[in-house]
């Protein structure tokens, strides 16, 4: 029998008849042991103490090969979890790439030693570098197959996890949002039973995912045997062109077994009887499908002997290969959280003081987003209630939409990790989302994205891989708002590398800024005081459409010899509200707006402090652990003996922010805090 004639399979559990080559065959089986012994060798790694963590796919070789097959290499994307080994062989990832990243070796296609193995990635491939977190994976792949749609291609994208995962809310935001605008997205899950040691039937409601999801009309959904090659082969083909066509996403549930612990550090006998164990090794999907090779007589048992012998020489060789590359250069450790390329730099740039008639902050940003909208046609903005007349609660995008159409300004689900979560996918295929998030006390639930999705994917990927996504969110008190309403959250965020983070103080420094998000090629939170957004003292002149700000370059606002006040956002008017009250008393005092808090203008900070020796710092947000303590940090270490007197803060108390006037007044800093603060210092 030649290795290209075409053979009539008949597979005699399933019933399912396709046309396959032997040589076809032949390269699922080889892809399967490959698969299969990739993960012995990295256990046995792991015995050497070379390698330091684990997770296998026995047990599921059949379906995540399947699937693969299904689609086309280098033309789709893959979100593949931690334990599809054998679906990103099958999508074109080599032994020596699964190896390098097992031994962290600096050369890894994923990560180059920054993530643990088996999170799969590689650019080539459009396979984004994955990520530990569970369920981040689908809003990201929705994004991806959205993008796919707006470009008018018929790409798929596939995305895949257990049926653990399932549990994870950002799951079904993925499958609502699919399912109703028919994204080409295949949600793989593959149901061993057990999600580390809790089974099934303490995750899933109906003890299927497929049940489950009975009620998303438009999902094409499939319960397999994930065991069987043929069936999900067959499963799998039929998806793909339902999504490939226009014709909905789909759900394939593969029934999986899983031979191997849950990962190197666990053992499930402590959960699992030995009776069970034994069980699902009788449903080996490489066993079943040696013997149906042998039984249909497409190859020999000493045939299929020689060619295990031939797969594990190759391992070994790789292996070999592998342990000989370099190790990730300690000295790259702090390479890769931003862009290396920045839009507008210090050295190039001139403040300028623009002339005409003042334009609040809210038109400036209304302006801005605008002029990018012209500017970038990949630029996207979306978000709950900004498309439309309405434009979002504060009427910040109104008339974008008329202007430059639904599929460029649109509303989305109101989803906060849906909402970043797809703008990641999109962010990775080229486009340039701006999101808005109504209100800072609602981005909670978007926080995994941002934190440990949008701003590590360039780090994780040893720059493969950058989702320059603008997030935009209106925060801070003095509104009435009450509890949930009215927080200020910078220093959560601050705290999370490789994201910008902008706050302006006035509606000049809010467009130049927001026109230098828009172009940056880091993910970038910026912030807005909807306290400001249509106050007079922060109106200003309207920069043209040319001006762009640097990040990192605070401004002076009042020079002074005497203090030195830092402050950011609202705290900047209320700083020299007071620092007038104190030249009336006869002090000099310096107001250094930040602008932004992430890149800091530590030169600014210090200048500053070094000229006065007192500095008081200024901030909305709480004082315990506010961002004020990061700053006064800085001074402490830097400028200590430049210092007159103890650094102070004025901040917010430590009290959530309430609703009633007079109790907001007593929580938020106000100018007479300030006023006292200063004359403490003076006195000093």
């Amino acid at each position: 029998m030649s290795t290209g004639e075409v053979i009539k399979i008949n597979n005699k559990d399933s019933k399912i008849i396709m046309d396959l080559t032997r040589s076809d065959l032949l390269e699922i089986y080889r892809l399967m042991l490959l698969s299969r012994k990739l993960d012995e060798k990295q256990i046995t790694f792991l015995k050497q103490g070379k390698q330091f963590f684990h997770i296998g796919a026995p047990g599921h070789e059949a379906a995540q090969i399947a699937v693969a097959r299904a689609m086309k290499k280098g033309t789709d994307w893959a979100y593949p979890y931690y334990r599809d080994i054998a679906f990103a062989l099958a999508f074109g990832e080599t032994p020596q790439g699964i190896l390098l990243e097992a031994l962290h070796r600096a050369d890894g296609p994923s990560s180059g030693g920054r993530a643990m193995p088996c999170h799969y990635g590689n650019k080539k491939l459009r396979i984004p570098s994955q990520s530990s977190c569970t369920g981040t994976q689908f809003l990201q792949a929705v994004g991806t197959a959205m993008g796919a749609v707006k470009e008018g291609t018929d790409e798929v994208v596939y995305v895949s996890s257990g049926e653990g995962t399932t549990s994870e809310g950002e799951f079904w935001e993925a499958l609502n949002w699919s399912t109703r605008e028919k994204f080409p997205v295949i949600f793989h899950i593959q149901n061993n039973k057990y999600a580390i040691s809790v089974p099934i039937h303490e995750q899933i409601a109906t003890g299927s995912i497929y049940t489950l999801t009975e009620g998303f009309k438009g999902l094409n959904r499939y319960f397999v045997d994930g065991t069987d090659f043929f069936e999900i082969y067959k499963v799998a083909k039929d998806a793909v062109l339902k999504a490939r066509t226009g014709n909905g996403p789909a759900l394939i549930e593969s029934d999986v077994v899983r031979l191997l612990p849950h990962s190197s550090s666990d053992d499930q006998r402590k959960y699992r009887s030995p009776e069970e164990l034994e069980k699902d090794k009788l449903r080996d999907p490489i066993i079943k499908f040696e013997n149906f090779l042998i039984d249909n007589q497409i190859s020999t048992k000493e045939q299929l002997d020689e060619l295990k012998e031939i797969v594990v020489k190759e391992v070994n060789e790789v292996a070999d290969w592998v342990e000989a590359q370099p190790q990730a250069d300690p000295s790259t450790v702090e390479l890769y959280v931003y862009s290396p390329n920045q839009i507008i730099t210090q050295e190039n740039f001139t403040e300028k003081e623009f002339e005409g008639p003042n334009v609040v902050m809210v038109d400036a940003i209304n302006h801005a987003l605008a002029e990018e909208l012209e500017y970038n046609p990949k630029m996207l903005i979306y978000g709950e209630d900004v498309a439309g007349d309405k434009g979002g609660v504060f009427t910040v995008t109104k008339g974008l939409t008329a202007r430059f159409g639904k599929e460029r300004v649109f509303n989305s689900p109101l989803a906060e990790a849906s909402i970043v979560g797809t703008a990641i996918g999109l962010a990775l295929r080229g486009w340039k989302p701006v999101v808005e998030i109504q209100f800072g006390d609602y981005i909670w639930p978007a926080f995994m994205q941002i934190r440990d999705e949008l701003s590590m994917m360039r780090y994780r990927s040893n720059n493969t891989w950058s989702a320059p996504v603008v997030i935009r969110v209106a925060v801070g008190g003095y509104i009435h708002g009450g509890l949930y309403h009215s927080q200020s959250i910078e220093s959560f965020f601050t705290h999370t590398p490789g994201l910008r983070v902008v706050f302006p103080s006035n509606a000049a420094d809010a467009k130049g800024l927001l026109k230098t998000a828009c172009r940056s090629e880091d993910p970038v939170l910026f912030l807005e005081h909807k306290g400001m957004y249509r106050q007079s003292f922060a109106a200003s002149p309207e920069p043209d459409k040319d001006y762009l700000i640097p990040f990192g370059l605070a401004k002076v606002k009042r020079p002074g010899d005497d203090i030195s006040i830092i402050t950011y956002g609202m705290m900047v008017q209320r700083s020299i509200e007071a620092a007038r009250k104190l030249e009336e008393q006869g002090y000099s005092i310096e107001v250094i707006d930040l602008r932004t808090l992430n890149p800091l203008d530590k030169d600014a900070i210090l200048n500053s402090v070094k000229k006065t020796g007192k500095v008081l710092i200024v901030h909305e947000e709480t004082l315990f652990s506010g961002f004020g303590g990061e700053i006064a940090a800085i001074i402490s270490n830097e400028a200590f003996e430049y210092l007159d007197a103890p650094i102070m803060r004025v901040a917010a108390k430590d009290t959530p922010v309430p609703y009633a006037p007079q109790l907001e007044y007593a929580m938020l800093p106000q100018t007479e805090n300030i006023v006292l603060a200063l004359q403490k210092l003076a006195q000093y």
